[in-house]
């Protein structure tokens, strides 16, 4: 006669998930630290711009140095999110598609990128790079100095060794947009009309993506917890990094004032 005998269900899964539930929860504690810790809008620059005088703040000259950094490193994070590790599943390249379209598939073929470029062409920057020569990032680099270039230069880098950088450049950058677009419109009252801030505002774009980011990158700990120390030490390494931006974007007002 046969026997059925049940099988003892496997004590230490549940324990397993726990930890994994943990790295995933301690990953967005940490990443939610970074942010707070470098908040772009804490920076001088923005203050800076929005009390320099009209002659200083519409020079076309610095407005299309303000450009070429600002954009340079959007660019830069643009380009280098289509070589995110990790994600490689139908699921997540669905994900990652939506992501795509916001930045590169608005509707008639626009693009934040354009969007941005617009927007300095009407203030009247002496833009210093046409959009199509915005390439690779060893080329921007050679266009750029110090603390920019290093930004430009570790994004392909970092984005594609972990996704804490991706995270922490998309929770910090409605920050950034909209202390940019406060700092401009002091000077240029309509600029937070120009389509690259008001939809972005408008739809919670960046939000979006800042969420977005962060539950992807939970789902992927849950499965491989390992990977939570280099996400984290990438994330900081990104974080002050984009500090370096501002610091770079406010030597040109200093050297103006």
């Amino acid at each position: 006669m046969r026997i059925n005998v049940l099988r003892k269900p496997v004590e230490f899964e549940p324990a397993v998930v726990a930890i994994q539930t943990d790295e995933a929860a301690h990953f967005r504690g940490e990443i939610d630290a970074i942010a707070r810790d470098h908040r772009p809008s804490r920076m001088p620059f923005f203050a800076r711009l929005a009390d320099a005088s009209p002659t200083i703040a519409r020079s076309p000259m610095l407005l299309g140095r303000i450009h070429l950094i600002y954009q340079a490193a959007m660019h830069a994070t643009r380009a280098a999110v289509y070589h995110l590790p990790h994600l490689d599943s139908p699921a997540m390249r669905k994900r990652k598609l939506q992501i795509f379209i916001d930045d590169d598939g608005l509707p008639g073929g626009d693009t934040h990128h354009y969007q941005l470029t617009r927007a300095f062409r009407r203030m009247g920057a002496r833009l210093l790079l046409d959009d199509e020569e915005f390439g690779d990032a060893a080329s921007l680099c050679r266009l750029l100095d110090g603390d920019a270039a290093n930004f430009v230069r570790l994004v392909p880098e970092l984005y594609a060794r972990s996704l804490g950088p991706w995270c922490v450049v998309e929770m910090l950058s409605d920050d950034w947009m909209r202390a940019l677009a406060d700092a401009l419109a002091v000077h240029f009252p309509w600029v937070v009309d120009e389509p690259y801030f008001a939809e972005c505002f408008a739809q919670g774009v960046e939000e979006r993506h800042a969420e977005e980011s962060l539950d992807v990158t939970e789902e992927v700990l849950r499965r491989r917890p390992e990977l939570l120390p280099q996400t984290l030490r990438d994330a900081a390494i990104m974080a002050q990094a984009l500090d370096g931006v501002w610091f770079e974007l406010d030597k040109l007002l200093l050297h103006r004032s």
